[in-house]
């Protein structure tokens, strides 16, 4: 899989692109990072890629040639604006973006870019409601959401079935060793080797933590005749 990054500022992800599973499924040429500068498609001695906005007020507009010219030599594949107008991220629009062989993003700067270019993009995306200070934070978020889907990128496949947002269940609690921390210890079921059992705490756990945390996804939930005795009882 293939991402193109259109970026005033592509050594913020020096380290990115170089690190942890991101790192190392592009040396095994399971995904590819393209960083695109913009500043490469400007055409005065200064490369600006801003300026003025018509009407007057505050900060600075993106040119819209510049990115024009990068869209149109990142070539095929999903172009998507990074702009907190967009439609908010999350995990149906990650695995419906795992699907494209290449994802073209572009990072906003300023107050925006040239809105005459907005209709050379597929989609808009935007991570939440509130403002960052570019689209750069949103690239990587999405780069590595979209990637973790890329077969191949996480070693134990399974884990990505288990967690949160997979099933629009928060995941169940995870322990690890020491048996006890500090003084805390680890749920007895999780000791009993009863997978049956553990299976059903894992479930309710996630049930009454996605109830608690999320009530919006809970309201989403298709609930089947299990879940709804799980959650009648205090503990399984």
């Amino acid at each position: 899989m293939r991402f193109v990054v259109l970026t005033l500022f592509p050594e913020i992800f020096e380290g990115f692109v170089r690190s942890s599973l991101i790192g190392k499924a592009q040396e095994r040429g399971l995904l590819r990072i393209d960083l695109v500068n913009l500043r490469d498609f400007t055409k005065d001695k200064h490369h600006s890629a801003d300026d003025t906005p018509y009407g007057g007020g505050p900060g600075m507009v993106m040119l819209g040639e510049p990115i024009l010219a990068a869209l149109e030599g990142a070539g095929a594949g999903r172009k998507i604006l990074l702009s907190p107008q967009g439609r908010p991220f999350d995990q149906e629009n990650v695995s419906r973006l795992s699907r494209f062989e290449t994802i073209t993003l572009l990072c906003g700067r300023y107050e925006g870019l040239d809105e005459r270019v907005r209709g050379s993009f597929d989609e808009e995306i935007s991570l939440g409601d509130f403002v960052l200070s570019g689209g750069e934070a949103a690239a990587m978020a999405i780069i590595d959401a979209v990637s973790r889907l890329v077969p191949g990128v996480v070693g134990n496949a399974d884990s990505l079935t288990e967690e949160s947002f997979s099933s629009r269940l928060l995941e169940y609690p995870q322990y690890t060793r020491p048996e006890v921390l500090r003084g805390l210890g680890v749920p007895e079921v999780l000791l009993s080797g009863d997978h049956e059992r553990i299976r059903r705490w894992r479930r309710w756990t996630a049930l009454r933590r996605t109830q608690e945390r999320r009530p919006d996804l809970f309201a989403s939930l298709d609930l089947t005749d299990e879940d709804r005795q799980l959650l009648d009882s205090e503990e399984p």
